[in-house]
């Protein structure tokens, strides 16, 4: 016989499940992102009226109420999925779900514009980069900025020296030629990115073996997006890796410093101070102009030089800490709002199904993932040997097999790992640079 106490209790229990039940499928309390579910129902309904009847502006602001609506659900979808959810879900998503729509048609012009005037026009990609790089940089300890820099050089070379013999190894197995391999598959995927890498890596394909540049770029595309796909779940894997290992991540922090103190020089529990991070907005802004301003006279890329004036005045404390606070403040705030978002803006304009579905197969995918794991893998071992944290460290490098900006994004938010990307923009724009280079200077001297 049950007590009147335990009677009371059991009671208790059975109303709190029964209202834990009713809130779980009662729709008033669901939420898409932190938005309660009706007040999300109704914004979506606005935004997509808008853009069918093709009235949305086709400005900044309609943009972002595009990518917004759709990067929000898309974020939640992926986060959900099991399985799906720990190998980049939401990352994947928010990328392929809108380039997908493009590949059908989806889409009227009005909502295209609208997004091309935002991440084109007014470079949204290179501010939400600009914000990450000033905010992650100026809010890091200084010595693990220094050491970070420095020791990430060695596992980025021999990581791709390693991915150059396993991916002209993996095709030599399944019958590719090894020229075609290396210049076609594996060096698209280490070029740093379609701007940035395949673009250039074309025109100097086209100058040295006559043939049309759009050609090389329908040939080349499809590896780098492959391999940034690969790239994507090994980042979530490590993240999973390192969830149920701690000694083998610094959750962000990328060398080993001792007792593994926290990587930033600010205080997080400090209250956010609106008008600093204005502030740090304009230090962020003012970072990439100068990058802007002198890519053409050092022949830097503006993203490199952005990080290095950034680093330069951190190491000689060159900015009040007060205005780091606001930097980095801005940094937690874009991050946390704009990264779904953002992918969907890139999945819309820069990630076209339709090359890789033109040239995909069995063997070009291992190929491509033979690259990318082998990436990683030298990452991670190079690492835990130079007294990295292994798993940021295998991260970080696998970066170089991302899509630019755009993989950097990607694969760092699929890690949970955003305070990288300085890192991880050293990766892919020194190494994707490096490997244009060289592999343009091995085609012209081959003669091919």
């Amino acid at each position: 016989m049950f007590s009147l106490e335990q009677l009371k209790t059991v009671t208790s229990e059975s109303h709190h499940t029964n209202d834990s039940k009713s809130q779980r499928w009662n729709p008033i309390q669901w939420k898409i992102g932190v938005l309660p579910f009706p007040i999300y129902v109704a914004i979506a309904t606005i935004v997509l009226l808008a853009a069918y009847f093709q009235k949305l502006p086709a400005d900044m602001i309609g943009g972002f109420a595009i990518i917004m609506v759709v990067g929000i659900l898309l974020g939640e979808i992926g986060s959900r999925i099991p399985i799906f959810r720990s190998i980049g879900g939401p990352a994947i998503l928010a990328l392929f779900v809108p380039s997908a729509f493009m590949f059908f048609n989806l889409l009227n012009e009005t909502t295209v514009n609208a997004v091309s005037n935002l991440m084109t026009t007014s470079n949204f990609l290179y501010f939400y980069i600009a914000c990450l790089v000033a905010g992650s940089i100026l809010g890091m300890n200084r010595t693990v900025l220094m050491q970070g820099i420095t020791k990430m050089l060695v596992p980025l070379v021999l990581g791709t020296v390693t991915a150059v013999v396993a991916g002209v190894g993996v095709g030599m197995l399944f019958g590719y030629e090894a020229k075609h391999t290396l210049f076609f598959i594996v060096v698209p995927i280490l070029a740093g990115g379609i701007g940035e890498g395949i673009l250039p890596l074309s025109a100097g394909y086209s100058a040295i073996l006559g043939t049309p540049v759009a050609d090389l770029i329908s040939q080349m595309i499809p590896a780098a997006i492959i391999g940034n796909i690969f790239a994507i779940i090994c980042a979530a894997l490590l993240k999973q890796l390192g969830l149920r290992k701690q000694h083998l991540t610094g959750n962000g922090v990328l060398v080993k410093t001792k007792g593994d103190r926290i990587p930033t020089s600010v205080d997080d529990n400090k209250p956010v101070n609106f008008s600093l991070m204005g502030a740090g907005l304009l230090v962020a802004c003012s970072f990439y102009v100068f990058g802007h301003l002198m890519e053409s006279s050092l022949h830097i890329p503006a993203a490199i030089l952005m990080i290095l004036i950034a680093a330069f005045c951190k190491i000689f404390k060159l900015i009040p800490s007060q205005l780091e606070q606001g930097a980095f403040h801005l940094y937690k705030f874009v991050s946390t709002s704009f990264t779904w978002p953002l992918m969907v803006g890139l999945g819309l304009l820069f990630i076209p199904l339709e090359d890789v579905a033109g040239i995909i197969s069995v063997s070009y995918v291992l190929i491509c993932a033979s690259v990318v794991v082998t990436m990683v893998t030298t990452g991670y071992i190079v690492g835990k040997w130079m007294n990295m944290h292994p798993v940021d460290s295998a991260i970080v490098t696998g970066c170089h097999s991302g899509l630019g900006g755009t993989g950097d994004v990607a694969i760092l938010s699929a890690s949970d790992r955003m305070s990288l990307m300085p890192f991880a923009q050293v990766a892919t724009r020194l190494g994707g640079a490096g490997t244009v280079i060289l592999a343009t200077f091995i085609l012209r001297w081959l003669g091919l």
